[in-house]
């Protein structure tokens, strides 16, 4: 059975206050990813994935920064695959202090981002090189905030996780779907790979950990151990 739209749940959730954080959502691109803003009290900043491909979609992006007054510490991509990654260059031209942070095992996908979003028709030709690398245990820290990295390739190399212990919550990218996985039909994606850190790095987090994905709605870890039906 077709899940039922409801269109006043969808405009809230895509600024939802979690704890002690604000994490705002963005559906950019054709492909609807999940760009987030997210920040605390001390008006510090991340974007996560910047999938904005379009001058519009650029302001609306600057818009909402400015207007809540955001210094946004870090740019982080959660994986290397073009629908994520089509922001980079105008966040960090904007924002020229913020780290762009990612894995570097995700490097052969991205130096290919060009070529990529062409066959997508993107035109975006400028995909800057990261200043940070992160790896497995390795923590984002802005504001109040502390952020664990989980590696989790399978959907890709270079895929990784952004683990919020205190607030509750983590993001996964194309890992894991409310009542999905990421695909592993792609280049360097591996099918048992990705089942095996599902359930080693994200379903032994606790039970009501919110999981916030790359496209679509929110679930958590018990929801998907409980009715994921590729788990």
């Amino acid at each position: 059975m077709k899940k039922k739209i409801n269109l006043k749940d969808i405009i809230a959730k895509m600024n939802q206050n979690i704890n002690e954080v604000t994490i705002k959502t963005f559906h950019f691109n054709f492909i609807q990813v999940n760009t987030m803003v997210i920040f605390d009290q001390t008006l510090n900043a991340v974007i996560v994935d910047p999938g904005n491909s379009n001058p519009n979609e650029d302001q609306q992006l600057i818009d909402f920064i400015q207007k809540e007054n955001l210094n946004v510490t870090h740019i982080l991509n959660t994986h290397p695959h073009i629908d994520h990654v089509l922001g980079n260059a105008f966040c960090k031209k904007m924002f020229p202090n913020a780290l762009l942070a990612a894995h570097k095992m995700g490097e052969s996908i991205y130096e290919q981002s060009t070529a990529y979003g062409a066959s997508f028709g993107f035109t975006q030709t400028e995909f800057p090189k990261p200043d940070l690398y992160l790896s497995e245990n390795d923590t984002i820290t802005f504001g109040n905030q502390s952020w664990k990295i989980l590696e989790a390739f399978g959907h890709a190399d270079g895929s990784i996780c952004f683990y919020d212990q205190h607030n509750q919550f983590v993001i996964v990218g194309d890992v894991l779907f409310e009542g999905g996985i990421g695909r592993s039909d792609l280049p360097t994606g591996n099918y048992q790979m990705l089942i095996d850190n599902i359930r080693t790095k994200l379903l032994t987090l606790p039970d009501d950990t919110i999981v916030i994905p790359g496209h679509a709605d929110t679930t958590t870890i018990k929801i998907e151990k409980e009715s994921n039906p590729y788990l």
